[in-house]
Formats: C-alpha cells, structure tokens, sequence
C-alpha cells in the first residue's frame, strides 16, 4: 500500500521526533525510509528533500554521508504536522 505524501510527510516527521533528533542529534538519510517497504523509498527521498526545502528538517554532510536532523527553530510547526493542532 502506497502511502500519500501527507501520510509520509507524517510519517517522517513522526519517526524523527520519537528518535529526538533535535538540532546536534542526526540521522544518516539513507536510514529514514527504514520501516516502509522498499517500493516507497524514492517517495521518501522526494519527500524529504521537500522537508528539507521547507526547512523542517536540516541536512549536516559528513564525510560518511549525509546526515538529517529535525530545525529546533521550526519545532512549533513540526509538532503541530506530527500531533495535530
């Protein structure tokens, strides 16, 4: 079952907020689509790459990969798509 860009917009988010990856905790964005079958994964990348445009969720180069963690500063906006509101 595809998921629609709302739901994995959600869906991202969600995941990212129970891992508390808040400012200097990161992610590798390989990682992200884990969980979801592997159909769904380039409308992950897509997707994130939105986040990231929106500036919902901030991309950090390293020299192992990029990494992805959640804008403090937009913290409002991300709970409010993550618990409604």
């Amino acid at each position: 079952m595809k998921l629609p860009s709302s739901k994995l917009r959600w869906w991202i988010l969600n995941k990212m907020v129970r891992k508390n990856l808040w400012g200097g905790k990161h992610l590798d964005y390989e990682l992200i689509a884990h969980g979801l079958p592997k159909d769904q994964r380039k409308d992950v990348e897509e997707e994130l790459d939105k986040l990231v445009k929106e500036g919902l969720i901030v991309p950090k180069p390293a020299h192992y990969g990029l990494q992805v963690s959640l804008n403090v500063h937009r913290k409002a906006d991300i709970e409010r798509i993550v618990f409604g509101g």
